[in-house]
This record gives C-alpha cells, structure tokens and sequence, in this order.
C-alpha cells in the first residue's frame, strides 16, 4: 500500500504538469469556444440535470429543439414531469453536450437555472408538428410547457484537459 501511494505522488504531479503543457499548446480560449459552438449546434441530445428534493442530481436525455443564443437554451416537456416540479422548487440545472465518437470524445457543461415557461408565446415558439400525438389539446396544452435554460458557465473537456468560461466569453 504504502509503495503505491509514494509511487503515485511522482505520477500525478507528471499528469498536472503534462495537462498543463497540454492546456497552453492546444486548448486557447479562442479554440475552446469554436469547439464548444461546433459541439452545440452538432447535438441532436442534450442531457439536463437537475436535483430531487433530497438533493440528489437527476439527469435526463432531452431533444435538442431551439437556442436563442450559446447563453439560452429551450426543452419542452410535460407540465406534470416530476422534474417540472424540481425545477420550480430548485431552478439550478445544467445541460451537457457530448461528442462521444471513437477516439474524440468531448464534452461542454453548461451551468445555469431554468425557468419553466407556460405562456403561450413561449410554447408557441417551441411548438413543432407532431406535438399534438403527446399535447392533444395543441400549443395551449396545460401539459406542455416549455424549459428556457439561462447558461452561467461551461466547462469544455477534451483529452487531458478541461477549462470554464463565463458564458459571456462563448457568446
């Protein structure tokens, strides 16, 4: 035991330094953010985390229908979905994109609130034909509402490396 964790000191301070080199070499601002807006408009999925009332991160796998910009994201989903009632309870979420082909997997965080939106302006603008097979009653369904996600971060990760940016630096 003892062996291993002296061993392993030596590793880790040449997996920082290497990370490190890593970061400054191929991962500037300038190409994190092309790699995260390419990831974003590339994703037919989107996986939207929330937390339960006892605290407890839940992750569910959402289509990826409409974007204002890099900061605001929208979802629909039934009004009476247990995580409509945590995110009115607990508004923190995040959304995470992935790129997980063979050999290139990649990722971006989103970190922000959402807002459950049931006006009718809002649904409106998310609406799509098919909708009515789950929402019978159309745009003004009182199950479908829509989640407006306001991103804060995003922390990208490729390879050895990860880096945060403010969403303004996305933008």
């Amino acid at each position: 035991m003892r062996k291993f964790s002296v061993l392993n000191r030596p590793l880790e301070k040449c997996l920082r330094i290497l990370t490190s080199i890593y970061m400054k070499v191929f991962m500037n601002k300038e190409k994190v953010r092309e790699e995260i807006i390419a990831l974003r408009k590339g994703a037919n999925v989107a996986y939207v985390g929330s937390v339960n009332g006892d605290g407890f991160p839940q992750i569910k796998g959402m289509l990826v229908l409409e974007s204002e910009s890099m900061k605001v994201q929208y979802f629909s989903t039934n009004t009476g979905s247990r995580r409509v009632a945590q995110f009115r309870a607990n508004p923190k979420a995040c959304v995470y994109y992935v790129d997980d082909t063979k050999n290139k997997y990649k990722g971006a965080l989103f970190t922000g609130t959402i807002e459950v939106c049931t006006d009718h302006e809002t649904k409106a603008m998310l609406w799509r034909d098919g909708f009515e097979m789950y929402y019978p009653k159309g745009v003004d369904d009182p199950d479908y509402c829509v989640y407006r996600f306001t991103a804060q971060s995003v922390n990208y990760y490729h390879g050895l490396a990860n880096m945060t940016l403010q969403i303004e630096e996305v933008e």
